[in-house]
């Protein structure tokens, strides 16, 4: 009988949105415990190794971080394996860049390039949504779950859409629906706890990755494709 928390990860087990080759090891990095739930994560030597291309090996990763070079939401982090996630702001002094996880409209984590200016807050969901300062660790602004307000979804198929909210169904003993119409006028519906407001109105408090989180359809995925070519 098995005893103690698990220490391995099976690549083929890992999970989709790492993006990782089936045939390149039979292993994947598994998160240590921290803030973040380890199918809703990236670990640190994940997105320095695969997704920023600066090191080839997790033994490379770990020599970055041990020269306390990286930070995660203003504190340094040494561990290839600390759990980032969805918001954190990650900051590499020696090179001066900011990223900002967000989600793409695949569900993935994208590398998603911010000023200084934007590093030094993050946002986080109490339903309502809080403005945290990383400097000063206080709140300095919140905004409410209302109608109006844009949006962006955190879970289901519908991950990474970015949209104005526009009617909450109320169902007692089950799942609030939430109705969310995006900048091309298409519109969706999710469940409540999926739903993460950025920004009051139709102005986010956050920039946008590319594609502002718009869901292209099958056909205007290959048309972009083809113009790029062209």
């Amino acid at each position: 009988m098995a005893r103690g928390p698990r220490k391995h990860l099976k690549r083929l087990n890992a999970p989709k949105h790492w993006m990782l080759d089936k045939l390149t090891g039979t292993y994947a990095p598994r998160p240590s415990p921290g803030p973040h739930k380890l199918r809703e994560c990236l670990p640190l030597v994940i997105f320095l190794r695969n997704r920023l291309k600066y090191a080839l090996t997790s033994k490379e990763v770990q020599s970055i971080l041990m020269q306390r070079l990286v930070k995660v939401d203003g504190k340094v982090r040494t561990d290839t394996t600390y759990p980032a996630g969805f918001m954190d702001v990650i900051t590499i002094e020696r090179n001066g860049e900011h990223f900002r996880l967000i989600y793409d409209t695949k569900g993935r984590f994208t590398v998603h390039r911010i000023t200084a200016d934007e590093a030094k807050y993050k946002l986080a969901k109490v339903n309502d949504t809080i403005r945290f300062d990383l400097e000063s660790n206080k709140i300095t602004d919140f905004i409410k779950f209302e109608v109006g307000n844009v949006a962006m979804i955190t879970g289901g198929r519908n991950m990474g859409r970015v949209g104005v909210i526009t009617h909450r169904e109320r169902h007692i003993g089950g799942f609030d629906i939430v109705h969310v119409k995006d900048s091309v006028d298409r519109q969706f519906a999710t469940r409540l706890i999926n739903v993460f407001v950025i920004g009051e109105g139709n102005k986010p408090w956050i920039s946008l990755p590319k594609g502002k989180g718009v869901k292209l359809t099958i056909a205007e995925e290959r048309d972009r494709r083809r113009a790029l070519k062209e």
